[in-house]
């Protein structure tokens, strides 16, 4: 894929964040058929970050701690890139 149709294409997918830069989501970019390795390429040479996850909020009370493995959600693939403003 070149430039202009990886460019294009993530304009269509991405919506605005906070920061003043873009948010694109994996599902979107996986559901859209184009070439996944690609476009994750071209976020992070355009300086496209994973989205900064919240960290878990222990829950479950005292014991809480035995009734999950504590581990939580961080090995997990990153849901949203983000793009620094001007990169789209």
């Amino acid at each position: 894929m070149d430039d202009d149709t990886i460019r294009a294409l993530l304009t269509r997918l991405a919506r605005p964040d906070p920061s003043g830069g873009d948010v694109i989501e994996r599902a979107a970019i996986l559901a859209s058929g184009s070439d996944f390795g690609a476009i994750m390429a071209w976020v992070k040479a355009h300086g496209g970050k994973p989205e900064a996850v919240p960290a878990a909020v222990p829950t479950g009370g005292l014991h809480g701690s035995r009734i999950t493995d504590g581990r939580g959600d961080e090995s997990a693939t990153p849901r949203r890139f983000v793009l620094p403003p001007g990169a789209l």
